[in-house]
């Protein structure tokens, strides 16, 4: 027999690629946390940007963090991108109140009669 037009075996198929829950890859301990993305968001926008900032830095880390299997990496930045967007609403609210009552006590002391203040 001629092994001049015989073909070679054709190669290995490659390996699937690694997802989320099988064992043995990285990240693989079921869905990522949550990063609060949207949360920080909404905090930079309409409560406190020093917060804010903080909780999008801290919410962009956490998929990085899970795709290169740092699992407590990314359960720390998403614990922390949620404590800063919590802290950044609560600074928001505590603003609103005191500008209301910074208006209130405004308003009281205005004189309607003369268009002059009182007391101050």
């Amino acid at each position: 027999m001629s092994d001049y037009g015989s073909t070679p075996p054709p190669p290995p198929p490659p390996p699937p690629p690694p997802s989320y829950g099988a064992p043995g890859v990285p990240g693989a301990q079921g869905a990522p946390p949550p990063n609060y993305l949207v949360w920080a968001i909404l905090t930079t926008l309409f409560c406190c940007l020093p917060f804010g900032i903080a909780s999008i830095v801290f919410s962009t880390q956490v998929n990085s963090k899970w795709a290169l299997g740092d699992v407590a990496g990314a359960q720390d930045a998403s614990a922390k991108a949620k404590k800063f967007a919590i802290w950044g609403v609560i600074a928001g609210v505590i603003v609103v109140v005191l500008y209301v009552i910074a208006i209130i006590v405004g308003v009281g002391t205005f004189n309607f009669n003369t268009g002059t203040s009182s007391g101050f």
